[in-house]
């Protein structure tokens, strides 16, 4: 590889870039107006003419102690063999250069040559700013928020890479040309004259976490599956009952795909970095070796993370460790199978994480980004006009890989102090700027679908009873908000969970037609690991907690009610579709590590049996330890929850406790779950119980237990009856789409609760678009749990049956044709039917 042509400053398109800055700036724009315009430049940008054009905003640097000649550069590291971004580890030789650039107030701006773009094909050069520090003595990197490319990760410098190429290059540019307007033409009139066309909402979603839902953990899986989907589809060909999972959906809301934290330790990460720079760890910066080769170890990111847990940096790029190939245009080659699907295109949904950063994004972005310390970790300062700037820059750039809308996290945690009426308020104006962001693709332009996660007043204590889940929807009507049922703490597996929540599905009935429905989500699920063995359990859905919480959140009744009935957008997750196991897991960091396994203590019982636990391939690392039998693992995971609340996460003494516990001396230990340990079966790797080993453990627990939630484990047992049922749902919502909206003067809807059983009933008539409409009504039965109940549809609806036909009935429910068996027929827990009036016949 040529790179012989050294990296050089441009003076004059350097200067020009500069007076453009300076004249926005010397503008009588308002703060933020200007804070727009700027960053609309910042980050590395690829330009036509082969020139590299590059701007920071960095507002460490303007103190004094360190405003002196020469001590800011742009350091550059350009590979001299070809990378294989497949290679779990791989030592490179790179040229390093470094290219003083002039500051300019908060900003650092350049345009250089002999850059070297990435692409599909090839690595680009990898860059970031560094600065000395000469009161403190030590090397600082400044990095590239706006990063497109991060193949190894959010602590590695950020590759340069070629974005006009690549959007070129997409195979759904047709899609975008027929639901969007052209630039141009926007260009040409007046605001006034030009509404930018808003993407519809979607008929119904499904939620999947990219990192388990394939084999591969990876888009490339991903895409292959709806790649093999949507051939066979147009080829008529049958699907796998797993293969149904996946379909039947206008909509996929991917769990957030941006950079998350990575492992870290306070005393070195030399054996953990991704990008390693072979004896770089010289504080001077005349000890720094430049223009000659250097060697790099590169590691391939195996990040494993539910998502949420993100440190902003990089929110315009994806998570390397979702990438199989390391590589923008796989995320981009997902999005346009998606488009160019057989049966119609499938829009993508962005869960967006602006909210609050993790406390990883402090050793990242400048201090400028946070107010101060939350629950999660940071929050971020949306108030400072650049940051806030800084922010919907970010949004936009991430869009514009080519989502269809948006899913905006934790919409209550947008706070702010306001000094003019002395209260904590929301910051509503910046939430509905998100739903305004301009996509621009391949010169045109549309606005999002827009979803508001927002559960005000939390963290008001009673947050769940008093929160309306509609204060965005009245602020912009043709938006959705994740509604009661399906924000948190959605426990159906406890008695009777269907009867407390009465009140609750009565709005979701009569107003519920802008909120996302639904029972399973990646929030949900995991609050019913959490249910405590003490509860009262609905012990009709199964005989063991495993076939408990599938039938809870993977339950004929609740699809009836929700995509048969009830009004508003539903939501499916791929894992409780596909009955796999599914936790908040993370290998990211010692620090609180074992504390996120003391809270995942609950998956052992409800998602682990003992089957499962002894397949060869289930839990290796756990094993290895000396974990051989499963009950031993629940009764140790439930110690060390124990420990950490008496002993307020102090590992050391968690340790002491455990391992007092674990001694040979009977009847001393005070913990209740080791109390019963047999000697025999303790696990040698338990001796001499200390802080590196339980972070050891924990380190097994995360990564077996993140394995295990990949739904390819559980495709082999789904059962095509369940799978076709939910199919045949999701296609009745599309036939009907009228059900979507809230309950009218005609409509019934009731329900039989007593301590023994809770049954959802009613009637729906569709509205009459136009005079010559006739009448289409549906009714619902639907056992929600408890003992089982006869269906008294006489009394509670007085039906004339043989006026009514069939539409779906719960795949384990035998009723004929002519209805003859349903008067008297018994349903259980979990079943359910549809009927349809007959339409007359044609003379």
């Amino acid at each position: 590889m040529d790179i012989s042509q050294h990296i050089k400053l441009v003076e004059g398109e350097t200067k020009a870039l500069q007076s453009w800055a300076t004249a926005v700036a010397e503008s009588e724009d308002s703060y933020f107006h200007k804070a727009q315009q700027l960053v609309s430049q910042l980050g590395a940008h690829y330009r036509e003419d082969g020139l590299t054009q590059l701007g920071f905003w960095t507002p460490e640097l303007t103190a004094e102690v360190i405003q002196t000649e020469r001590e800011i550069y742009l350091e550059v590291f350009t590979p001299l063999e070809t990378i294989d971004f497949r290679a779990p580890q791989q030592t490179i030789p790179f040229r390093r250069d470094s290219i003083p650039l002039p500051q300019q107030g908060e900003f650092v701006w350049g345009v250089l040559s002999g850059l070297q773009p990435g692409t599909r094909e090839q690595a680009g050069s990898f860059y970031w700013l560094r600065y000395y520090d000469n009161v403190q003595g030590v090397m600082h990197v400044i990095r590239d928020v706006f990063a497109n490319s991060l193949p190894y990760g959010s602590f590695a410098p950020a590759e340069l890479y070629d974005m006009e190429q690549l959007q070129q290059n997409r195979a759904d540019r047709s899609y975008f040309q027929r639901t969007a307007l052209p630039t141009a033409l926007i260009s040409r009139a007046s605001l006034s004259e030009i509404v930018l066309p808003r993407v519809p909402a979607p008929v119904n979603i499904l939620q999947i976490h990219v990192g388990t839902a394939s084999a591969e953990g990876t888009f490339e899986g991903l895409t292959q599956i709806y790649r093999q989907i949507s051939q066979k589809l147009a080829n008529k060909e049958p699907l796998t009952p797993a293969q149904e999972n996946y379909v039947g959906y206008d909509a996929i809301q991917l769990l957030p795909i941006e950079p998350t934290i990575e492992y870290r330790l306070d005393d070195g990460n030399e054996a953990h970095e991704f990008f390693a720079i072979a004896g770089d760890s010289e504080l001077e910066p005349e000890k720094v070796s430049f223009n000659r080769p250097i060697s790099i170890t590169l590691r391939k990111p195996n990040t494993q993370n539910w998502g949420y847990d993100v440190p902003i940096l990089g929110s315009t790029t994806t998570n390397p460790a979702l990438l199989g190939s390391l590589r923008p245009d796989e995320l981009v080659d997902f999005i346009a199978t998606l488009h160019n699907f057989s049966q119609g295109p499938i829009q993508l949904i962005y869960d967006l994480v602006y909210g609050h950063a993790d406390n990883q994004a402090v050793e990242l972005i400048n201090r400028q980004f946070f107010k101060g310390p939350n629950m999660y970790g940071q929050d971020l300062n949306h108030q400072l006009p650049i940051v806030r700037a800084i922010l919907l820059e970010m949004q936009q750039r991430k869009l514009n890989t080519g989502a269809d809308g948006i899913r905006i996290d934790g919409g209550q945690d947008f706070r702010f102090f306001n000094p003019l009426t002395g209260r904590i308020e929301q910051d509503d104006p910046y939430l509905l700027a998100m739903s305004d962001v301009v996509q621009e693709i391949d010169g045109y332009q549309r606005l999002l679908f827009t979803i508001f996660e927002d559960g005000r007043p939390w963290p008001e204590e009673g947050w769940e009873k008093k929160s309306t889940y509609r204060d965005l929807i009245a602020l912009k009507p043709e938006s959705y908000q994740w509604g009661p049922l399906i924000f948190a703490h959605n426990t159906p597996t406890l008695q009777g969970f269907w009867a407390q929540k009465w009140q609750r599905v009565c709005e979701v009935m009569f107003k519920g037609d802008r909120w996302i429905t639904g029972c399973a989500n990646h929030d949900t699920v995991r609050r019913g690991n959490q249910v405590a063995l003490s509860e009262k359990i609905d012990w009709n859905l199964g005989e063991t907690l495993p076939e408990v919480i599938n039938n809870a959140y993977d339950n004929p009744a609740t699809y009836l009610w929700v995509y048969g009935f009830s009004p508003g957008l539903p939501m499916d997750f791929l894992n409780a579709l596909m009955r796999g196991s599914w936790g908040f897991f993370r290998n990211t960091d010692t620090r609180y590590g074992v504390k996120v396994v003391s809270e995942e203590a609950g998956f052992l019982d409800w998602q682990v049996t003992p089957e499962l636990y002894e397949e060869p391939d289930a839990f290796p690392r756990l094993k290895a330890l000396g974990f051989n039998k499963l009950e031993v693992l629940r009764q140790f995971v439930k110690a060390l929850a124990v420990a950490i609340v008496e002993t307020d996460y102090n590992l050391e003494k968690v340790a002491q406790i455990c391992q007092y516990c674990l001694s040979d001396t009977p009847g001393v230990c005070e913990i209740e779950p080791l109390k019963n340990l047999n000697q025999a079966d303790k696990p040698e790797f338990l001796a001499l119980l200390d802080i590196p080993k339980l972070e050891a453990f924990a380190m097994a627990f995360m990564e077996d237990g993140y394995e295990l939630c990949r739904v390819a484990r559980y495709h082999s047992a789904i059962e095509s009856g369940r799978s076709c049922f939910n199919l045949a749902l999701r296609n009745y919502r599309h036939e009907n789409p009228w059900l979507r909206e809230n309950l009218g003067e005609r409509d019934r809807f009731n329900s039989v609760r007593d301590e023994e059983k809770t049954i959802f009933y009613g009637m729906r008539t569709a509205p009459r678009r136009k005079p010559t409409d006739r009448d289409r009504r549906v009714v619902l039965v639907a056992h929600m749990g408890g003992k089982p109940a006869i269906a008294q549809l006489k009394d509670w609806l007085n039906l004339d049956l043989s006026q009514w036909q069939l539409a779906i009935a719960s795949p384990d429910l035998k009723i004929d044709k002519t209805l003859e068996n349903l008067p008297g027929m018994e349903l259980k827990d979990g079943q359910g039917f549809l009927l349809e009036a007959r339409r007359p016949t044609a003379k």
